[in-house]
């Protein structure tokens, strides 16, 4: 009865860590999904004078790439950014939300690797990113031309979440109109 109760506690350990492992981070559900995009008021990393409400996601679909210059991973998905930027249809942006970065730094790398975004949101604080939940970069939502958030994904989007996740997404936004 004495090594019951502890041998009891160890398997009740166990059996949490075991469950942890199955846990995938970039699934991690969104309290925002089916709401509106938080209100927010925040100059373009272009034009410190062209303040960015949440208006710009109206109208349009919006394909939210949230980055930095500092983010390793950010740059692979930046250059599949850019290679389906070109097949998007008119209704559909890229909209950059660039956080915890320097202007210059933010500004050189698209500049150096291109720039696949109809706007950049400059989130020097990571005040906009905070009210949207984001943990880290990359992360990318997808928002409807409601303003309404549909989709996130924590981690790099790569040529096989597009094609499963984000394709039939657009496709079903599409419908919905």
């Amino acid at each position: 009865m004495r090594y019951s109760f502890p041998f009891v506690i160890v398997v009740v350990l166990v059996g949490f860590l075991l469950q942890g492992l199955s846990l995938k981070p970039d699934r991690v559900p969104s309290a925002l999904i089916d709401r509106p995009v938080p209100n927010f008021k925040i100059s373009s990393l272009e034009d410190s004078k062209d303040i960015l409400t949440e208006k710009l996601f109206q109208g349009k679909i919006s394909l939210v790439n949230v980055w930095a210059s500092w983010c390793s991973n950010c740059k692979a998905e930046h250059r599949f950014l850019m290679s389906i930027q070109k097949t998007l249809e008119s209704d559909v942006q890229i909209i950059g939300l660039n956080v915890h970065d320097t202007s210059i730094k933010a500004k050189r790398w698209l500049e150096k690797l291109g720039n696949p975004y109809q706007k950049v949101i400059y989130d020097a604080k990571g005040r906009l990113a905070t009210d949207l939940g984001v943990t880290g970069t990359p992360e990318f939502f997808v928002i409807d031309k409601k303003g309404i958030i549909r989709y996130r994904q924590i981690g790099e989007m790569d040529k096989r979440d597009w094609k499963n996740k984000i394709e039939p997404l657009l496709k079903k936004l599409h419908q919905e109109e």
